[in-house]
């Protein structure tokens, strides 16, 4: 357990303050909720005691509201050099086997909307989909009023449904979000559109973006995906065309 301490740092640089200490993995491990470290296969020979440190980690814990109980997925890691090797999606579905084990068949967690590679494996190698936005979820600096803003979507992940990975689609619908001309700040949202699919356009590496233009970026898919799933559509999907994505929005 300790051993995971170290896989948040790894992943996100976390300060002591903001990882969630062992304790917490040992005491959920033996009251419904899912730890899972990921190891490299182990050496003949070698001790368990012996082998390297893990470097991915999955962990949730049965929530209730409302008489409805599911699993809430709070932390899916992986190590920088681990990204892009299938670990996340890996370590997905062996929560969803276990989580299915305990009798539940839904899973939610929050992922940064900002960040394209994490709506591409929720979305689209996973099949969940996006059902709410949240601005401000998290506070992550001691002062707010110049904190950056730490919005999340609300991932919802149906586990009776089968789940199999599919190439990103082509855009296909009415703009609310796009790119300014010749530009990388966002333009001005549209938010009347009324179509069964809307497309908003989402950085495909904001995460390298100075502070200022990522700003931009986060609060214009604030009003945008805030506006439309807070009228009846979900994010179903990313769309791809060459460099750029799109959010895609369903109405339901």
């Amino acid at each position: 357990m300790r051993g995971l301490e170290g896989v948040q740092v790894d992943a996100w640089g976390y300060p002591d303050r903001e990882v969630l200490p062992s304790s917490m993995f040992r005491i959920s491990s033996v009251c419904g909720g899912v730890v899972l470290g990921a190891y490299a296969a182990p050496s003949p020979g070698v001790p368990d005691d012996a082998r390297p440190p893990p470097f991915g980690l999955a962990y949730g814990f049965p929530a209730l509201r409302d008489g409805q109980l599911w699993h809430h997925s709070h932390l899916l890691a992986v190590h920088p050099d681990w990204r892009g090797s299938g670990l996340a999606v890996a370590l997905k579905h062996a929560q969803r086997e276990r989580v299915l084990a305990q009798g539940l068949t839904r899973m939610t967690w929050t992922f940064d909307p900002l960040i394209a590679r994490n709506a591409r494996l929720n979305l689209g190698k996973l099949g969940a989909r996006a059902v709410s936005y949240h601005a401000d979820w998290y506070a992550l600096g001691d002062d707010p009023a110049t904190a950056f803003p730490a919005d999340r979507l609300m991932i919802e992940w149906d586990l009776t449904r089968p789940s199999e990975a599919h190439p990103p689609p082509a855009p296909d619908g009415e703009v609310a979000l796009s790119a300014v001309p010749e530009g990388e700040e966002p333009d001005a949202p549209r938010l009347k559109l009324d179509s069964p699919q809307v497309l908003a356009e989402v950085p495909r590496k904001a995460e390298l973006m100075n502070e200022p233009l990522r700003l931009l970026w986060r609060l214009a898919l604030r009003a945008v995906l805030g506006e439309y799933l807070g009228r009846g559509y979900v994010v179903t999907d990313l769309a791809a065309d060459g460099e750029r994505v799109y959010y895609v929005l369903t109405r339901t």
